[in-house]
């Protein structure tokens, strides 16, 4: 029987690689699915930085949760002349990530620590190197649940802002004919309503990753169809392509 999802948005880039589950998503379930941000990074400037008084050498370990976050963490330490010491430690949430900081330093497993992408398995690694200081780099908008942790286990940390999340304004000319739209963050929540302050969510599913986006769907007063991480469904691929598996034993959303 025929899905009712035929057209899905997923509010991130395109993946480089054509081996992303999305496509295996697309081919299997027979839908289209579209990439197109709803919010674009700026880094902010060396000057801005500096207003929050964070000396970056101060500090003897980084942890990182974005690919973008290490851009703008060695963005700044060039534009500031920050000579970051051979000693620094890295924490990341993913391997990939982690593998990303080959770009900017020469990549030992004594000093690179990642985990499978759940930030409470980041924790383990943080807790075992308690003693260290660590800098946090993080958007204007952030997940506070890895915040929580930090705190919860008395780490010693600084956010430093080093981005902003800006809305990525849509053209006229921009079909917006989805069934399901997919968001990762608070700030795409708020780029879809400003894009479209009218927008009424009928039949068309919702999907999210993360507590605090979630809390942003429903803030804006709409519908959440599907949410990742759980337990049973730990990212936004496995979540999506388990409700629609789900539709199309139903042949429509129960």
């Amino acid at each position: 029987m025929a899905l009712d999802i035929k057209k899905v948005l997923i509010s991130q880039p395109k993946p480089e690689t054509e081996k992303s589950p999305y496509f295996d998503i697309a081919e299997k379930f027979g839908v289209k699915i579209d990439f197109r941000p709803f919010i674009k990074v700026e880094g902010i400037s060396a000057k801005e930085f500096r207003t929050q008084r964070v000396n970056i050498l101060d500090y003897t370990a980084v942890i990182f949760t974005s690919r973008t976050a290490i851009d703008h963490f060695f963005r700044l330490c060039e534009e500031l002349r920050v000579q970051i010491p051979e000693t620094m430690k890295y924490f990341c949430v993913t391997e990939a990530i982690a593998v990303y900081l080959q770009k900017y330093t020469v990549y030992r497993k004594r000093k690179i620590f990642f985990t499978a992408g759940k930030v409470q398995d980041l924790m383990v690694p943080i807790v075992k190197h308690s003693k260290e200081t660590y800098l946090f780099p993080v958007s204007d908008v952030h997940n506070d649940d890895l915040i929580k942790l930090l705190d919860e286990k008395k780490i010693n940390y600084k956010l430093a802002v080093m981005y902003r999340t800006v809305s990525n304004d849509f053209t006229p000319e921009e079909k917006f004919d989805y069934d399901m739209l997919v968001f990762f963050s608070p700030s795409g929540i708020s780029s879809l309503m400003k894009n479209f302050p009218e927008f009424e969510q009928n039949d068309i599913k919702i999907g999210c990753f993360g507590s605090s986006t979630a809390q942003a769907v429903k803030d804006a007063g709409l519908r959440l169809d599907v949410q990742a991480p759980t337990q049973e469904t730990p990212s936004m691929t496995a979540a999506l392509e388990k409700y629609l598996k789900e539709l199309s034993k139903n042949g429509k959303k129960k």
